[in-house]
C-alpha cells in the first residue's frame, strides 16, 4: 500500500517552492521574448491601460504550457542539487533509501502537471490563442501609418491599396507614391502618383488625412448614362498637392473571428478533428472537381464538327493514328494545329499551376492542424522528461543555487528548442512527416532522461573530468611526467645488488626485443587488425622495472633518485592492437578513416616504444654504475653493461 511519508512531504515541499517561484521566472521570459518579437504593434498605437492588460493576460495565459517544462526542470535540478550540498541526499542513501523511491513523490507531481499542462493547452490555451490572436490583427492595422511598408503594395487603408517606394522613419514623410482607389467597381477606379507625401490621423481618431505633393490624378469617370458606350472618358488631374480624407475608425474594435478559422491553435484536439475532416472533404471534391475539368479540356477536340469529335473519341488507339492524320494536311494546317497546340498546353499549365497553389494552400492547413495536436502531446510529456533530465543531474552534480542548475537547464532547452523548432518547420513545409519532425526532440531527450537516471541511480561520475581528461590522453596518446622521487625518512634500504641485475638482465631483453620486433617500420596491418599474435614481453618490462623503481627510491643516493625520475612511464599494448576484443579490431578496420586513425596511433606508439626503450636502458646504465661505484664491489669492473639497441 502507498503511504505518504515525512521524506515525501520534505521532498515535495522543497520542490514546490522552488518549481512556483522558476514558474514565474520562466514565464517572465517567455512572455519578454513573445513580447521583444510583436513590440512594433504596440508602440504608438494609443492603446487603453485596460487594452494592454487584456492583451498581457492572454499572452500569459498562451505562454503558460511552454513555460511548465522548462519550470520543473529547473526546479527539479535545483532542489536535488541542494540536497547532494548539503549532504542530505548522502543521509537519505546511507538510510537504505535508493534515488528512485526518493524522486516517486515528485514523479506523481510530474505527472499530474503533464495531464495540467494537456488539459490547459485542449481547453484554455486556445481560447487564448484565439483572443490574442485578434489582437494582434487589431493592433497592427490601429495604426496604418506606422505599418506601411517599402516596396510592396499596402491594403491596410479602406478602399486602398498603397505602394511607398521610401519611408523616412524620423520624419514620417512617404517618398514615390502609388494609390490605387477602388471603389465597387473597377470601371471607376482612379490611380493617383505622388512624388512624396505624409499620412496622419485627426484629433478625433475617426479619419486618416494623406496629403500629397507633386503628382497626378487618373480616374475614369463611366457613370449610368454612358453604361452602354464602348469608349469610357477619364479625367486627369495635375497638382502640386492635393489632401485626401479617407474614413478610419481608430477606436479598438477587435478583429472578426471568422478570419481565424484556419487558425489552428486556437482550437481543442475535437476541433481539430472536425475542422480537419471539413477540409479533406472540402479539398477532396475540390481536387476531384480539378481532374474532371482536366479531363474535359484534354479530351475535347477544338475546331471540329460534333459527331467527327465524337466519332474520333470513339476510335481505338490502333485505329486512331494521329501521325498519319496530321501527315495529311497541309503546311498551314499543321502551323495552324501546333500552334493551337502550343497555345493550350501553355494554357493548361497555367491553369494547372493555379489549382496547384489552392491545394497546396489545404495541404498547409491540414498540416499545421496535424502538427497542432501532436504538440499538444509532445508538450505535455516533455514535462516528465525535463523532470527525469533535471533531477538525476542535480544528485549528480550535487550543486544547488541559481548558478551552474540555470547554465544546465538553458543549454538542454536550447537543445529542445532546437530540435523542436526544426522539427516544426520541416513539418510544415511537408518535408517531414507530421511524427517524426514533433517528436525529434522527444526522441533524442528520452534517452538522455533514461541514461542520466541510471547513472544517478547508480552513483556513476557521468560528470568526472579526471576521468574524461584520462581518456582523450589515451585516445591522442599523450601521458603524465613521473613524479620526482627522494623520501624524508627511509625505513628499508634498497637491495642494489638484486636491483643490479635486474636492470641488466633488462637490458638485455630490451636489445633481444627491439631486434625481433623492428620498432621502428610500419606495423603489419594484417597482423594488426585479423591476425593478432599475443605480445606481452614489454608488460613483463615494465613491471620489473616499476618494482626496481619502487625499490630504489628508497635510496638516499641523489643519482640514483634524479635519474629515476627520467624513466618514461611505457603504454604496455598500445604499439600492439587498437583493442583487446579481436572483433573490434576487425570492425575497425571495415571503418576506414576510425581504422586509419588508430593505425597512426599505433605507429606513432612503436615509435614512441622505441624512444622509451632507448632511455630505459640509459638509465639503466647510469644507475648500474653507480651502484658498482658506491654499493657492489665486482672484480670485473671493466665489464660492460650498456646494450646497443
Amino acid at each position: 500500500m502507498f503511504r505518504i511519508k515525512k521524506l515525501d512531504i520534505f521532498i515535495t515541499k522543497q520542490f514546490g517552492l522552488l518549481f512556483v517561484g522558476t514558474f514565474f521566472i520562466c514565464q517572465f521570459v517567455l512572455m519578454m521574448q513573445f513580447l521583444w518579437q510583436h513590440i512594433d504593434k504596440l508602440i504608438g498605437k494609443g492603446l487603453s491601460v485596460e487594452i494592454l492588460a487584456q492583451f498581457f493576460w492572454y499572452m500569459g495565459l498562451f505562454l503558460v504550457p511552454q513555460a511548465l517544462p522548462l519550470a520543473i526542470l529547473l526546479s527539479s535540478l535545483i532542489t536535488f542539487g541542494n540536497l547532494g550540498e548539503s549532504s542530505e541526499l548522502t543521509a537519505i542513501k546511507a538510510a537504505g533509501i535508493s534515488l528512485m523511491k526518493a524522486l516517486r513523490p515528485l514523479m506523481v507531481v510530474s505527472i499530474l502537471i503533464a495531464c495540467g499542462s494537456f488539459y490547459f493547452q485542449n481547453n484554455i490555451g486556445p481560447k487564448a490563442n484565439q483572443h490574442l490572436t485578434q489582437m494582434l490583427m487589431t493592433m497592427k492595422q490601429q495604426s496604418p501609418e506606422l505599418e506601411i511598408p517599402e516596396g510592396v503594395f499596402y491594403d491596410g487603408l479602406p478602399n486602398c491599396n498603397l505602394y511607398v517606394q521610401k519611408k523616412d522613419m524620423e520624419s514620417g514623410k512617404l517618398y514615390g507614391i502609388m494609390i490605387y482607389r477602388m471603389t465597387s467597381s473597377y470601371e471607376d477606379a482612379a490611380i493617383i502618383l505622388a512624388d512624396s507625401g505624409m499620412l496622419q490621423s485627426t484629433a478625433d481618431k475617426k479619419h486618416l488625412v494623406l496629403n500629397l505633393y507633386s503628382g497626378e490624378w487618373f480616374e475614369n469617370m463611366r457613370s449610368q448614362e454612358l453604361a452602354g458606350s464602348a469608349s469610357v472618358p477619364y479625367r486627369r488631374e495635375t497638382f502640386l498637392h492635393k489632401k485626401l480624407v479617407i474614413d478610419f475608425d481608430r477606436e479598438f474594435n477587435l478583429a472578426d473571428a471568422g478570419t481565424l478559422s484556419n487558425n489552428a491553435r486556437g482550437k481543442s484536439i475535437r476541433q481539430i478533428h472536425h475542422a480537419m475532416d471539413s477540409l479533406k472533404n472540402y479539398y477532396d471534391s475540390v481536387g476531384s472537381a480539378f481532374y474532371n475539368d482536366a479531363r474535359q479540356l484534354v479530351f475535347t477536340i477544338p475546331n471540329l464538327k460534333k459527331q467527327d469529335s465524337m466519332r474520333i473519341a470513339k476510335m481505338s488507339n490502333e485505329e486512331l493514328n494521329i501521325d498519319s492524320i496530321f501527315a495529311k494536311t497541309t503546311n498551314e494546317q499543321k502551323k495552324q494545329a501546333m500552334m493551337s497546340a502550343l497555345s493550350r498546353a501553355q494554357q493548361m499549365a497555367g491553369d494547372l499551376e493555379f489549382r496547384s497553389m489552392v491545394t497546396a494552400d489545404g495541404d498547409k492547413i491540414i498540416r499545421q492542424h496535424r502538427i497542432e495536436e501532436w504538440n499538444k502531446f509532445t508538450l505535455s510529456l516533455s514535462c516528465i522528461i525535463f523532470f527525469f533530465i533535471g533531477a538525476p543531474l542535480g544528485a549528480i552534480i550535487r550543486k544547488g543555487g541559481l548558478g551552474i542548475p540555470i547554465i544546465i537547464s538553458v543549454l538542454v532547452f536550447i537543445i529542445y528548442y532546437i530540435l523542436d523548432n526544426t522539427g516544426y518547420r520541416m513539418a510544415r513545409g511537408g518535408m517531414w512527416t507530421i511524427w517524426f519532425g514533433k517528436g525529434i526532440a522527444t526522441a533524442v531527450l528520452a534517452p538522455l532522461a533514461v541514461f542520466f537516471t541510471i547513472k544517478a541511480n547508480n552513483d556513476s561520475a557521468v560528470f568526472n573530468i579526471d576521468a574524461y581528461k584520462n581518456i582523450m590522453m589515451r585516445m591522442l596518446g599523450l601521458r603524465i611526467k613521473r613524479p620526482n622521487y627522494g623520501k624524508e625518512v627511509v625505513i628499508n634500504d634498497p637491495d642494489y645488488e638484486k636491483d643490479m641485475a635486474i636492470m641488466t638482465q633488462m637490458n638485455r631483453d630490451i636489445s633481444t626485443y627491439s631486434a625481433q620486433n623492428r620498432l621502428t617500420t610500419p606495423p603489419n596491418v594484417m597482423k594488426t587488425f585479423f591476425y593478432y599474435q599475443p605480445d606481452n614481453e614489454i608488460e613483463h618490462i615494465s613491471n620489473r622495472l616499476e618494482d626496481v623503481i619502487e625499490d630504489l627510491s628508497n635510496s638516499k643516493d641523489k643519482i640514483i633518485v634524479t635519474t629515476l625520475s627520467t624513466y618514461p612511464i611505457v603504454a604496455a599494448k598500445a604499439h600492439t592492437r587498437p583493442f583487446e576484443r579481436r572483433w573490434m579490431n576487425i570492425a575497425a578496420a571495415v571503418v576506414v578513416p576510425v581504422g586509419l586513425f588508430l593505425y597512426v596511433r599505433m605507429w606513432r606508439f612503436r615509435l614512441r616504444l622505441y624512444k622509451d626503450l632507448k632511455n630505459i636502458s640509459a638509465a639503466n646504465d647510469t644507475i648500474i654504475k653507480e651502484i658498482k661505484d658506491k654499493y657492489v664491489h665486482c672484480d670485473d669492473g671493466n665489464e660492460q653493461n650498456s646494450i646497443s639497441i
